[in-house]
């Protein structure tokens, strides 16, 4: 037999009270005796009640359920910053959904019609891939934006950067006085605005010291990516003896291209910097100096700017990325 489901008019029966007191009990800042809110609390828990908050959000225009929309969910850093968002989301009260962009088929638009056809109130778009047609769309259908690590500056959306070309520079001045006197640049296809930044910071800061700098890029953003990169690398007459990688996935897969296949020591041969400070670059097989994103930091912003009034004036936030000295690099 199919369970039926409770009401509010069932919990105001057994309580004793009246159907506007179990509403106004279930609404935040609502004027309730605490005697009544007591008896409506006892009645829920004993039937088993709980407030169909999508059936009122589609009442009042706010359903609380924010789209994540996102590329290489499976890669660590993706990963980490997911939990971040989800756990600010909870905090403040909403709902989670995630589209998964790593097909570009059909079946994404697909996902964000229906997120659109449940009246969701706002997207965060996170750095990848995501075809930017979707932030329009999400605009278009009276979303919240907020794009975390992208170049798109839109009306009413709030853009999220970290000054990653900074720390490209950053990351040249660190090998360069770990007396690297051979640097390369090991990145990927992706094409990110992320990934080409800090490329853009490291090649200008090598161009404004006259120092040659060996580029390679290629595939995925993947640990494979690395370890091919790295074997290019290390075969190399000119190899090189400081490499900067794009983020600490590829940094992994060059370390072990380097260590594995050609006996070389890290930080002894070669100087290793990553980028993101993955739970596995603080772990002794790497022991990657990287640069740490300030996930909570990213998160934070984009919870708080779903608060603020809506108009139609893009919003800029910029965060720092900080560099983490382990044991990759010559002291």
């Amino acid at each position: 037999m199919a369970r039926t489901q409770v009401s509010a008019k069932d919990v105001a029966e057994l309580a004793g009270v009246s159907r506007a007191a179990v509403s106004r009990t279930f609404t935040p800042g609502a004027s309730v005796s605490a005697e009544t809110r007591a008896k409506v609390h006892a009645a829920a828990d004993e039937l088993g009640y709980h407030v169909n908050h999508l059936a009122r959000g589609l009442i009042t225009s706010n359903t609380g359920i924010v789209a994540l929309i996102a590329s290489e969910i499976g890669t660590p850093y993706r990963s980490k910053l997911l939990a971040a968002l989800t756990e600010h989301l909870q905090a403040a009260g909403k709902v989670s959904l995630l589209i998964n962009t790593d097909r570009s088929d059909e079946s994404v638009s697909q996902a964000l019609r229906k997120a659109i056809a449940y009246r969701t109130d706002a997207a965060i778009v996170l750095s990848g891939m995501p075809d930017s047609s979707l932030a329009e769309t999400c605009l278009r259908n009276g979303m919240r934006l907020v794009l975390i690590n992208r170049d798109e500056e839109r009306r009413g959306a709030t853009q999220i950067r970290l000054d990653d070309e900074a720390a490209g520079r950053q990351a040249f001045a660190a090998l360069m006085a770990a007396g690297c006197t051979r640097l390369a640049m090991a990145s990927s296809l992706a094409g990110t605005p992320s990934l080409e930044s800090r490329a853009r910071g490291f090649m200008s800061a090598a161009q404004d010291a006259g120092q040659d700098v060996i580029l390679e890029v290629s595939g995925m953003t993947s640990y494979q990516t690395g370890l091919d990169v790295g074997t290019r690398l290390m075969t190399r007459e000119n190899r090189p003896d400081g490499v900067f990688c794009s983020t600490d996935l590829i940094a992994f897969g060059v370390m072990d291209a380097a260590r594995r296949r050609f006996k070389l020591d890290v930080p002894k041969d070669v100087c290793v910097i990553g980028f993101d400070d993955v739970e596995e670059a603080s772990w002794e097989s790497y022991d990657l100096t990287t640069f740490r994103q300030p996930l909570r930091e990213i998160a934070k912003a984009a919870i708080e700017s779903l608060s603020h009034p809506s108009d139609d004036a893009p919003r800029a936030v910029s965060l720092k990325s900080r560099l983490i000295w382990r044991g990759s690099i010559r002291g």
